[in-house]
């Protein structure tokens, strides 16, 4: 995803009071500083491959919890919680298995969405991005 994707995607995202909701809570903040971005991304991956990558994923549109975990938050906030939003906000079709470098799209956008929330929380140093 390129930085002028990135921007063009919250633009849209703005636009939505649903999906500007959705902010790490303090506790969602300290995980993500415990865990370190690599933890944190291997959680995305692995949620993204087991709750989205299915043509029908069980329990859709309400697969992704609304807390619990700092990527259901980013999910939520980035319209990557379900195959409908998928398709909605980012263009990926529904009714067929997600490939690999849709897979890699989805994490990307969820882990940039907590990057830019963790910008200025606790020890934000290089070596934890």
């Amino acid at each position: 995803m390129t930085d002028e994707d990135w921007k063009a995607l919250q633009e849209r995202l703005s636009r939505s009071a649903f999906r500007s909701r959705f902010h790490l809570s303090a506790e969602d903040k300290d995980y993500v500083l415990k865990k370190g971005m690599d933890v944190i991304g291997a959680h995305a991956s692995d949620f993204v491959d087991k709750r989205l990558r299915p043509r029908s994923p069980v329990n859709d549109g309400k697969q992704t919890p609304m807390k619990g975990h700092p990527v259901f938050i980013a999910q939520h906030a980035t319209g990557c919680c379900c195959r409908g939003c998928l398709g909605k906000w980012h263009h990926i079709p529904q009714g067929r298995d997600l490939t690999d470098d849709e897979c890699s799209y989805i994490t990307s956008v969820l882990m940039r969405w907590i990057r830019k929330e963790m910008e200025g929380y606790g020890d934000t140093s290089p070596s934890l991005f």
